[in-house]
């Protein structure tokens, strides 16, 4: 993964609240054994129609929200079952960061898991960045270093994140890398533990 410190984008407004884990990404496209390639199925069955034809009233389809790296959306963003697959569709998409009011917790871990920032603001702070995303094209800066969400217009808000996770998403580092940091003492205790044995 690779670690930010700054993201500048262009934001999408999905004014939808308890958007689910199983409209995120459908059950049938789970089969897959990688991480990548679950973006074109993104939010599949709002996307398209029964036809397999693009639903030109969903958000995402409309020309003027193409290329969003931000996503907003109202709160309980996530709930429903526990996929690893949600955050993995969002990011293959192109999105970086989710805005909401609250998220469901297992979605919530996954995202920071997969370096994707899920970033929680008060209510009504949602409630302005979905009226002005209305309006495109509108582009917010996150600040992670400084938790921060600013726009053009003058706004500013602050976002709460766990000194933990906002040094794995700086650094771009997963757990895996954080255990790799500490191979040296993994193999200097595996060499005692033959000794003793």
């Amino acid at each position: 993964m690779s670690g930010f410190r700054t993201i500048v984008g262009k934001a999408v407004a999905m004014d939808r609240a308890n958007v689910d884990t199983d409209q995120i990404i459908p059950k049938q496209f789970l089969k897959r054994i990688e991480k990548t390639g679950f973006g074109q199925y993104l939010f599949y069955d709002w996307r398209y129609t029964k036809e397999g034809e693009e639903n030109p009233d969903f958000e995402l389809n409309q020309p003027k929200n193409q290329s969003a790296s931000i996503l907003i959306a109202n709160e309980n963003f996530g709930c429903g079952s526990s996929r690893e697959h949600a955050p993995w569709a969002l990011s293959d998409y192109g999105f970086k960061v989710v805005i909401a009011p609250s998220f469901a917790d297992i979605f919530h871990q996954n995202c920071l898991k997969n370096g994707m920032l899920p970033l929680k603001l008060q209510a009504e702070e949602v409630a302005y960045l979905i009226e002005k995303a209305q309006n495109q094209p509108y582009h917010l800066t996150i600040d992670l270093e400084k938790e921060t969400v600013t726009d053009n217009n003058g706004f500013l808000a602050s976002f709460p994140i766990t000194a933990y996770w906002k040094r794995m998403l700086l650094n771009g580092w997963d757990e895996i890398e954080i255990t790799l940091q500490l191979d040296e003492k993994i193999a200097q205790f595996e060499r005692s533990r033959a000794v003793i044995s």
